[in-house]
């Protein structure tokens, strides 16, 4: 079935009405030369098919030739294709030599013109036969100088290829004798209003793609329309060849490079190999601008720089190629890019990614773009190709791109490598695997790490890693089990074997019973061999004296801080940082915790799993946390339910809570099986946090259960000290709600009698307030009133602790009857639960005072007008795009303050992100 018919694009149009002139000229018996130049698929054949229809309409005779490569060996193919048989032509003994034979042909086209107007129509004529050539010319001058009725109408490729091309048609012709019209490439909007006349449904996108795939040309234009058919059967566009039906696209590029000439083919898929492997990659190499790319694909095609970089020029002009955002040339759209390699060998689209690469290795290319190239190779076999892959990968993680980093990594391990250096690889790219979504790729391939021989402190690498992997999936014991297995091979290495023990007491933190079995054995090496204990795994003997409530505050302090003086090996202090770290934030030394966690993370390597650095994260949460700076918290995190919950989902769920997002709470609540989650100390502390969900929603038997379970897991952990989790005191509170004041009572004792022993304002405060309203009358009064001053005096990190107390002891105060104190205590509570950013703290205020008779409290002052002065300053200056550091220096005060400050902005502004702060400030 023919194609429908296509509306002639403008640039068509105006050569088509010279030749219609032209023609018009000819019949009144003024003939003349016209010939239209112009690059591969610009249409001059359409066109000139065009003007021999119109002119056989008029009464004209068409004489036509299409000349071909194959011809050019057959002396006069193209005139005779025009004259047909010619009398006499061809017997040597009457024709004689090329003068004699052109003037039979010249005879026998005069004989034509005698009977009607004549056009003759010649198509590619650079083609054309040397005899029919000169014989072209010379009747040009004839019909000129004899003012025939012949038009003589010849197409001419003109474009800009590697090759040099012969001289043109009418370089030996006057300029009088011949009228030039080039083609120009179809502009955007021609080549739209062509797919819309074909198509007049197509969506921009749609037709935005067809355009670029056309590149400025009507052949491959409507080649593309012919394969993509209805809009419908393609919603987008393709890029790959492969999805085209018939294949008249790919075919009509394939004719194009034909035509071009070889070298044109070589250097046209070289950039195509190029452009493959720019793809989603910055345009930083000097050597892949237009003006460095010649050099290049010179190189790789072995053509003459000056003319590859003119064809690069040339083919920018016409369209085929655009400039990328990084002034790179490439393919105007993938789907011409993949046309120009269809039909290239596998194997040598490979050598040409190789040849590429130690080129631009050579040129001192970025790693990255050798390293792409690298990947479409296959394997090299050359000593230098794994460490380019292994440099770029570390370049590609340092950025942010793990995808890219495993990609690398992987090729690399494609190339002959000893086996010291594969283990290396292979447990750098499980690292990355695991910390992705390929975790059980990741797992095998440290599996492998493991096995292969190496040093021992590359197989303490790779053990750590899949332990590390192991833990994370809920196998805790295998994880153990597998780095007590290399510490007992490891012989003469006793850093390395404390390494392995260190982190051995850290990953079995993840299984109740495991973490028994492995503190009873650290702490009887302490005792039998402490010599073979080192500072990393005395400061975890100091946190897990911690978390038993046999150590106060000060002392464990004392102990790390002592630890810490000690000379640190470096495979080890990571453990040390991350466990004083925790020690630290339990302590309330929050800023001593904050500077420890950033020299913890500092020391992390990207490319290798660590037990360390999901430990020093949650540290990080949980001093934001402690702060009550929400803000700095992750956004509500992804539920994944067959890991269980994680510890920035306890924080986030505690922090909905406090900033009175209750739906979002209860979503994230509800978001996991707690029945099926894994035995870890997050589950603990997910379990307090729902617990502290649903007091607040008002579902108290169902926090108690939750407090209760938390402890009851705690307790078996042997982690009883209310500095990780308070749970008693939060079950006294709904034991007290529920009518059960006896338990209520019991619970709270406990909770400060262990509060005591770690001895921070924040633990016997919140210890003291709650056991002031388990028990109530004076000595409640009184322990609310002790709570207070303890909290008011301990400063900055305990606000939100401060304002519970305040509550607590303005209810206590309208029990005893002082409404007058009550209503002071309860308003200075409420004023600062506004200005710490708490709402549920601040409603809990005002639900006090409405209890107690007095009248409402101010509304809430949320949005940009209840910032301060200084407030808004600093907030104005981050909006602007100001760093903490810059506004510091700025404003002259510190950083923490101006962090301080944007903690309380981004409370009173319910946002939780700096890109959010100038609509907030600007919509209220």
């Amino acid at each position: 079935m023919s194609a429908p018919h296509v509306e002639q694009p403008r640039e068509h149009r105006e050569a088509a009405a010279l030749l219609a002139d032209a023609a018009a000229r000819a019949r009144a018996g003024a003939g003349g030369l016209v010939l239209l130049r112009g690059a591969t698929g610009t249409g001059r054949t359409t066109v000139l098919e065009a003007a021999a229809e119109g002119a056989a309409g008029h009464g004209m005779r068409v004489l036509r030739a299409r000349c071909a490569p194959g011809d050019s060996a057959v002396p006069f193919a193209a005139a005779l294709q025009l004259l047909g048989p010619v009398q006499g032509f061809g017997e040597p003994e009457e024709t004689g030599g090329e003068r004699e034979q052109g003037a039979l042909l010249w005879r026998s086209l005069r004989e034509y013109a005698e009977e009607s107007p004549l056009l003759v129509a010649v198509d590619d004529v650079h083609l054309a036969d040397a005899p029919s050539h000169r014989w072209l010319v010379e009747s040009a001058r004839h019909v000129d100088r004899l003012r025939l009725p012949v038009l003589l109408a010849v197409t001419e490729r003109s474009q800009y290829d590697v090759d040099p091309p012969a001289p043109g048609f009418t370089h030996t012709l006057s300029p009088a004798v011949v009228h030039t019209r080039t083609l120009a490439p179809l502009t955007a909007a021609s080549a739209a209003d062509l797919v819309r006349t074909r198509f007049p449904a197509a969506g921009a996108a749609w037709v935005d793609g067809c355009v670029r795939a056309g590149a400025g040309s009507p052949m491959l234009l409507r080649a593309l329309l012919d394969d993509l058919g209805d809009p419908g059967r393609h919603p987008a566009v393709p890029e790959t060849t492969a999805a085209l039906y018939p294949g008249a696209y790919p075919a009509a590029v394939s004719w194009w490079l034909d035509s071009a000439g070889p070298g044109t083919a070589e250097v046209a898929r070289a950039l195509a190999a190029l452009d493959e492997a720019w793809d989603g990659t910055a345009g930083d190499d000097p050597a892949c601008t237009a003006g460095g790319l010649g050099g290049l694909l010179a190189h790789l095609a072995g053509a003459d720089p000056a003319r590859v970089t003119g064809w690069l020029t040339a083919m920018t002009g016409l369209g085929v190629l655009r400039p990328d955002p990084h002034g790179r040339p490439r393919y105007a759209h993938p789907l011409l890019r993949d046309a120009v390699l269809t039909g290239v060998p596998a194997a040598r689209r490979r050598a040409a990614h190789r040849q590429a690469a130690e080129a631009m290795l050579h040129r001192g290319a970025p790693i990255g773009t050798v390293a792409r190239h690298l990947l479409a190779s296959g394997p090299v076999g050359d000593p230098w190709v794994p460490g380019v892959l292994q440099d770029a990968a570390g370049i590609a993680l340092r950025d942010g791109r793990a995808d890219t980093a495993a990609a690398f990594l992987r090729r690399a391990l494609d190339e002959p490598l000893p086996d010291e250096r594969r283990q290396r690889l292979l447990t750098e790219l499980g690292s990355l695997e695991c910390a992705g979504p390929g975790t059980a790729s990741g797992i095998s391939r440290l599996t492998e790490a493991l096995r292969l021989p190496g040093a021992p402190q590359d197989r303490v690498r790779a053990a750590l890693a899949l332990g590390t992997a192991l833990a994370g999936r809920g196998e805790a014991r295998s994880a153990v089990g597998i780095l007590r297995a290399v510490a007992g091979d490891l012989g003469d290495h006793p850093e390395l074997t404390g390494l392995l023990r260190s982190a051995c007491a850290l990953l079995s933190e993840q299984d109740q019973a495991v973490r028994h079995e492995v503190y009873r054995w650290l702490c009887d090496t302490a005792a039998r061999r402490p010599e073979l204990i080192g500072p990393a795994a005395r400061a975890l003997l100091v946190r897990y004296a911690v978390t038993a409530g046999l150590t106060s505050a000060d002392d464990a302090m004392r102990q790390v801080r002592a630890l810490l003086a000690e000379p640190a090996d470096p495979l080890t202090e990571p453990f040390l940082l991350g466990t004083a770290a925790a020690v630290a934030q339990w302590a309330d030394e929050l800023d001593e915790a904050d500077r420890l966690v950033e020299r913890g993370l500092a020391g992390q390597r990207p490319d290798l799993l660590h037990p360390m650095h999901e430990a020093l994260l949650d540290v990080r949460a949980d001093i934001a946390a402690a702060r009550g700076e929400y803000g700095r918290l992750p956004a509500e995190p992804p539920v994944t339910v067959d890991a269980g919950p994680a510890n920035a989902h306890a924080h986030t769920l505690v922090a909905l809570v406090e900033l009175g997002r209750t739906a979002e709470a209860r979503r994230l609540a509800d978001g996991f099986d707690l029945r099926a989650a894994p035995d870890s100390w997050q589950l603990n502390r997910f379990l307090y946090a729902r617990g502290v969900q649903r007091a607040a929603a008002g579902d108290t038997a169902g926090a108690l259960h939750d407090f209760l379970e938390c402890g009851r897991r705690q307790s078996a952990r042997e982690v009883v000290s209310p500095v990780v989790t308070p749970w008693r005191s939060a079950a006294a509170e709904c034991r007290l709600a529920l009518g059960g004041p006896r338990e209520a009572l019991a619970l709270a004792e406990e909770e400060l009698r262990l509060a005591r022993i770690w001895g921070t304002p924040r633990t016997v405060g919140r210890a003291l307030r709650v056991l002031g309203t388990v028990t109530g009358g004076r000595r409640g009064l009184e322990l609310a009133e002790e709570a207070v001053t303890l909290l008011r005096d301990a400063g900055a990190g305990t606000e939100h602790e401060l304002v519970a107390a305040l509550v607590a002891r303005g209810r206590q105060l309208t029990a005893a009857g002082d409404r007058s104190r009550a209503r002071e205590t309860l308003r200075e509570a409420a004023g600062r639960a506004e200005r710490l950013g708490a709402p549920r703290l601040r409603a809990l205020a005002e639900e006090a005072l409405r209890e107690g008779g007095a009248r409402r409290a101010d509304a809430a002052r949320t949005g940009s007008g209840a910032l301060t002065g200084s407030e808004r300053r600093i907030a104005q200056l981050a909006a602007d795009g100001r760093t903490n550091t810059e506004i510091a220096a700025l404003l002259h005060l510190a950083r923490r303050t101006v962090e301080t400050h944007l903690t309380h902005v981004y409370k009173k502004l319910g946002i939780r992100r700096r890109v959010q702060l100038r609509e907030a400030l600007g919509g209220d």
